[in-house]
C-alpha cells in the first residue's frame, strides 16, 4: 500500500499547524513530561518537525505557548479581588495535576522560561502579603519560599504515576502548606 501524502498548503495552514503543535505538546508534556521528544509532538500534530520548528525554534519556545494560558489563568485570578493564597496554590495544583510540566516550566532555570517563574513569584507575593496580613502564614516566609514550595509540588508529581496524581498533589500540598503556617 502505497503511503498517501497531504497536500501541502502552504502559508494558509500556518495557523492550524501551530494550534495543533500547541495542543500535541500539550498532551505529550502530560504524558511524558517536559522532555517529551519533540519530534513526537510534530507526529502527533500531524505535522512535519520543519513545522515546528518554524512556529517554535526550541522547547522553550513550545512551552511558553503551551503554559501561556496557564500563566494567564493565574494572574486573571489573582487580580480577583478575594483570591488567598491558598486559591492561587489550589489552581496552581489543578493545572500540574493536568500537565506536571507546567511546574518544570515554572521553576525552570532555563533563563528564557524564567520570566514565567518571575509572573508566577509575583502573583503568590501579592497573596503573600495578605496572607501574612491576615496571620495566616508565617512572617518569614519569602515570595522565593513559595517558588520553592512550588519546585518541590513539581519534583514529587512529575515522577508521580498520573492516576495517582490527585492525590499526591493534594497529600504534598498539605504538608508543605503546614511548613509556611502559623
Amino acid at each position: 500500500m502505497a503511503h498517501v501524502r497531504k497536500a501541502n498548503r502552504g502559508p494558509s495552514a500556518a495557523a492550524a499547524n501551530r494550534a495543533a503543535l500547541v495542543t500535541a505538546a500539550r498532551e505529550l508534556f502530560s504524558t511524558a513530561g517536559f522532555d517529551a521528544p519533540l519530534s513526537a509532538v510534530a507526529r502527533r500534530a500531524g505535522v512535519g518537525q520543519g513545522s515546528l520548528y518554524r512556529h517554535f525554534p526550541d522547547r522553550a519556545s513550545l512551552a511558553m505557548a503551551v503554559f501561556e494560558g496557564n500563566v494567564s489563568e493565574l494572574e486573571a485570578l489573582a487580580a480577583e479581588r478575594e483570591t488567598t493564597l491558598d486559591d492561587l496554590f489550589e489552581r496552581i495544583i489543578e493545572q500540574t495535576v493536568a500537565c506536571a510540566a507546567f511546574l518544570d516550566m515554572v521553576t525552570s532555570a532555563d533563563p528564557r522560561m524564567a520570566a514565567v517563574g518571575v509572573r508566577v513569584t509575583r502573583l503568590l507575593a501579592g497573596r503573600l502579603e495578605q496572607a501574612r496580613r491576615d496571620g495566616t502564614v508565617r512572617a518569614d516566609v519569602t515570595p522565593d519560599d513559595l517558588l520553592l514550595v512550588v519546585g518541590m509540588l513539581a519534583g514529587v508529581l512529575i515522577r508521580a504515576p498520573a492516576e495517582s496524581r490527585p492525590a499526591v498533589a493534594r497529600h504534598s500540598w498539605a504538608l508543605l502548606r503546614r511548613s509556611i503556617r502559623l
